[in-house]
């Protein structure tokens, strides 16, 4: 246990000591935030008005706060992923500068060296996340605040739940990358889909039905949903407050995805949480077992080598 924690803090420390990656990372959230307030504020606002019944006069602060909940929730959906590929560079530099080497030749079991490195890369993203958690706050509290104290506690929740998913992502596809040139690339192909492969650009409800179906067998779009229902919670209640006919109220969650269907039956939020948690442990269980595979057999090699 005290070589576990001794090889979280090294790769830990060493993340934040490069500023290169860390503010990679931390600047990521940063730069959606504006991207999205600047180029996605107005179509969120006319999308929300358009299915609110003619003759019915919406507050702007409540609008302001549709537009906020759903832009904080389709950026911190896609900031738990992208931050996590952005703190994993630490497991691929280790590859490069054949560090990773030393560290299986030494009394360090695979388990325990994979199992710092997806601890570690968790630790950081959670940080970063936590941190545009608060920039996305503020904005919130600027354009239309509605959200309650336990709404603020289940947006954080989602956050670490959808960080240890997206370092588990990460963990497992960064095994097989063994350079920084491959993570860049892989970096950035995840960073331009994953937005809308999980709903967070364009919600699936405007997609074909076909891809519908497809999208649904991923845990990201699940994850979206979860923060886009603790997101705008608040707006939904204060929607019901007005009176507001129950029809209009589904047909605006169903439209940006905090209703969704699987084959046409509706998925709750508890197991929109089962899906993310048992994909989540089904990665981090390959992630070791690719490990151990892989680094337990050099390290007999190594074994008999030096016996020879």
């Amino acid at each position: 246990m005290t070589t576990f924690r001794i090889l979280v803090a090294r790769n830990t420390k060493l993340f934040f000591k490069d500023k290169g990656m860390f503010f990679t990372a931390l600047i990521t959230p940063m730069i959606l935030l504006v991207l999205y307030a600047t180029f996605l504020g107005n179509v969120f606002r006319d999308a929300f008005l358009s299915g609110i019944p003619e003759g019915i006069s919406m507050p702007e602060e409540l609008v302001g706060g549709f537009v906020g909940g759903q832009l904080i929730s389709s950026i911190l959906a896609v900031s738990c992923v992208t931050v996590a590929f952005c703190s994993n560079l630490l497991v691929v530099q280790d590859k490069a500068n054949g560090t990773v080497r030393d560290l299986t030749v030494s009394p360090v079991s695979p388990a325990t060296l994979a199992l710092s490195y997806y601890v570690s890369t968790f630790l950081t993203t959670l940080i970063i996340c936590l941190a545009a958690s608060v920039l996305c706050f503020i904005y919130v509290a600027v354009i239309g605040w509605y959200l309650s104290t336990l709404d603020v506690l289940l947006l954080l929740l989602d956050v670490v739940i959808m960080s240890l998913f997206g370092t588990a992502f990460s963990s497992a596809v960064n095994f097989f990358l063994s350079s920084q040139g491959q993570m860049s690339a892989v970096g950035s192909i995840v960073s331009s889909c994953y937005g809308f492969i999980c709903g967070a650009y364009m919600p699936i409800s405007q997609f074909s039905e076909g891809l519908q179906r497809v999208i649904m067998f991923l845990p990201g779009t699940y994850g979206t949903s979860l923060f886009r229902n603790h997101a705008l919670d608040g707006v939904f209640r204060e929607m019901e407050v007005m009176h507001l006919p129950d029809e209009c109220i589904s047909g605006v969650k169903r439209s940006i995805d905090a209703s969704i269907f699987f084959f046409d039956r509706e998925v709750s939020l508890g197991a929109m949480y089962l899906v993310v948690g048992a994909v989540t442990l089904a990665l981090i269980g390959a992630y070791i077992l690719l490990h151990m595979r892989r680094y337990k057999r050099k390290s007999e090699l190594s074994i008999e080598v030096q016996h020879f």
